[in-house]
């Protein structure tokens, strides 16, 4: 099973930036996409963006022009850059990752713990 550690959440004023990671390790596997969703309070868990194992990227409409996700292969790490916050964009924001095994659907049921962004007005 894949480990998910996210970091780099916190408390920042509208305009500013965070720039949050998110380290894979112990999957057997190979790593394939790998994305942020995050979950405002009494809200849906929703998309923010992804990096497919070839290095196309997607965004949600709401962050497009502001977040820029990137990827570490060697480390299996992936970033999301933060501009031009809202306060809008205050939730949890998770990690997910889809694993590649042989001949099986991509596994994307692996999440890491979330890390709290709060933005200010």
């Amino acid at each position: 099973q894949v480990q998910l550690v996210e970091s780099g959440g916190g408390l920042v004023q509208a305009g500013g930036s965070l720039r949050l990671s998110c380290a894979a390790s112990g999957s057997r596997f190979r790593i394939g996409p790998m994305g942020w969703y995050r979950q405002a309070l009494g809200k849906q868990r929703e998309f923010v963006a992804v990096m497919a194992d070839g290095g196309a990227t997607n965004y949600a409409d709401s962050v497009k022009g502001r977040f820029a996700i990137s990827r570490d292969r060697a480390k299996n790490t992936i970033y999301l850059q933060m501009n031009n916050l809202k306060t809008e964009d205050t939730a949890v924001y998770y990690c997910n990752v889809g694993v590649i095994k042989t001949g099986r659907p991509v596994d994307y049921d692996n999440w890491g713990q979330g890390t709290q962004v709060t933005v200010s007005s």
